[in-house]
């Protein structure tokens, strides 16, 4: 690896530690501040909709914004409106305003999708082999996350006194602001169509329809969406199922807390796995421990059984996340800007829109056909994605990457 790509990833996993931080401050308090907000309580649970919505609507304009601007100048951009973003919803709350407070949370969602792909940035600055462990490294920052955007919330909830979490939600701001000088500093080289065109490449970009029908992309969107969406889902339900069934909150808020440790802590290893065993195998295997979560969630009822579940899922998600983003780096030619924007744009436009459904749906999916068959509908997908992963692999035996 090369002195500039350490310096960019190093940048990268700082950003990605401040910037995935947003995430946990508004799903853990969208809801709670919108039942302090919202006229009626079913409307409670929409500044976090909307945030999942936001995030999955902006990876296309984004995308566009990468191409056309180089992804420094978009990252930072992106940034300076999740300062903006934090600052609307704090002002929501202060003013006790709940479409203001919802737009905060949407517009936030255009930082996370420009988070989201920091870990496409890290593998495009690195060579072929070492992608996995790069994407893998920037998973990391998403660990350190998980702790500081809780305690953000605890240090600054009380700030204002007469406004209950608004110092949280500025506290949003002041981590995007932390992050601009990080972004600003990366030396990411722009992959504008003049660069392409000056190689004789752009000509031969392939359109998205083409590239969507090869069997690699099929696979690495199917192993992605499906490791993605079923995590949002069952971690969306399990907290609702747990007080259901009798555990406390506190239990149930530390299932989560279990659950969001085991989806980023194997990063320190995942990158070292995909290159030992391959991408197909260690995607394969989170799809196999997604199951087993499933499996264990349907043995029982009690604490054990949600918290086993909650880890093995987040273990499950960490091995299909990032094994299907590493699949997808083989889906374009890495040297054609063209296709890998709209590749890596396309590929989180449907899986983010899979997990904003998943977070509009799971909650009344619940209460209509409770915990033990969403656990048991999943099964028959991870079998039709392993069955594609077993298919990809004989194809791409015979059929070579795309160059």
């Amino acid at each position: 690896m090369t002195v500039s790509a350490r310096r960019n990833l190093g940048l990268l996993i700082a950003a990605q530690s401040l910037g995935a931080a947003s995430a946990p401050i508004i799903i853990s308090l969208g809801g709670i501040v919108g039942q302090m907000l919202a006229s009626r309580p079913a409307l409670a649970t929409l500044p976090v909709s909307l945030y999942s919505l936001g995030l999955a609507l902006s990876t296309l304009p984004a995308a566009f914004l990468m191409r056309r601007l180089g992804r420094r100048v978009a990252y930072v951009l992106g940034a300076l409106l999740a300062v903006v973003s934090g600052g609307v919803a704090a002002t929501g709350i202060v003013q006790g305003g709940f479409l203001l407070f919802c737009l905060g949370t949407a517009l936030a969602g255009y930082y996370g999708a420009n988070v989201q792909s920091y870990r496409f940035a890290a593998a495009d600055t690195v060579a072929p082999p070492l992608r996995a462990q790069a994407i893998s490294l920037i998973m990391i920052g998403g660990l350190v996350a998980a702790v500081i955007g809780p305690q953000a919330v605890i240090w600054t909830r009380d700030a204002w006194p007469d406004a209950p979490f608004a110092g949280s939600f500025a506290a949003q701001a002041v981590l995007a602001l932390l992050a601009l000088p990080l972004l600003i500093a990366l030396r990411i080289p722009k992959g504008s169509e003049a660069a392409d065109s000056a190689k004789g490449l752009e000509a031969e970009a392939r359109s998205l329809g083409q590239i969507a029908r090869s069997p690699r992309f099929i696979v690495a969107l199917s192993a992605g969406v499906v490791s993605y969406g079923l995590m949002a889902f069952i971690m969306t339900a399990a907290p609702m199922a747990m007080v259901g069934c009798g555990h406390t909150v506190g239990e149930a808020a530390l299932g989560i807390q279990w659950h969001v440790l085991a989806m980023f802590a194997p990063s320190f290893f995942t990158g070292r796995l995909i290159t030992r065993f391959g991408k197909t195998q260690v995607t394969a295997a989170g799809l196999l421990l997604i199951a087993a979560s499933g499996v264990l969630a349907l043995a029982g009822l009690e604490l054990l059984h949600f918290w086993g579940a909650l880890v093995l899922l987040g273990v499950g998600w960490n091995f299909g996340f990032i094994g299907a983003t590493a699949l997808l780096t083989e889906v374009y030619r890495q040297e054609n800007a063209a296709e890998r924007a709209k590749v890596q744009a396309f590929n989180d436009f449907l899986m983010f829109g899979v997990v904003a459904v998943a977070s509009f749906g799971s909650g009344s999916l619940l209460g209509s056909a409770g915990w033990d068959v969403i656990n048991a509908l999943m099964l028959p997908l991870i079998a039709i994605v392993l069955a594609l992963l077993a298919w990809g692999a004989r194809v791409n035996r015979e059929a070579p990457r795309p160059v």
